[in-house]
């Protein structure tokens, strides 16, 4: 490939969008999850009394359903981006080699 085409490929306005929102939205997820991994820790170090409260019988604790809704909610965001990249984001890319398959 010569230096033409990655020019083409820059300067495509769907390139453009693409990498953009992309990225956005790949920062926006990484921050949530980054938010509430770190208030897990958090919570853990400075008021581990919120978490260790026993649910029930008292063998589980808050913790133990907090801990398992932060794995969710990485299943879930994965998902989530899964979801934007093959409609979105394919849709960009697919733009942008259509345009350079017409030159």
């Amino acid at each position: 490939m010569n230096h033409t085409v990655y020019e083409k490929i820059r300067n495509n306005p769907s390139f453009s969008q693409l990498t953009h929102s992309r990225s956005r939205f790949g920062w926006g997820l990484s921050l949530v999850l980054l938010l509430v991994y770190f208030g897990f820790i958090a919570t853990l170090a400075f008021a581990p009394q919120y978490l260790s409260k026993p649910i029930g019988s008292g063998f589980l604790s808050v913790g133990i359903f907090a801990g398992i809704g932060i794995i969710l909610l990485c299943f879930f965001l994965t998902g989530l981006y899964v979801h934007k990249a093959n409609g979105e984001f394919d849709t960009l890319s697919d733009s942008v080699y259509d345009a350079l398959r017409e030159d």
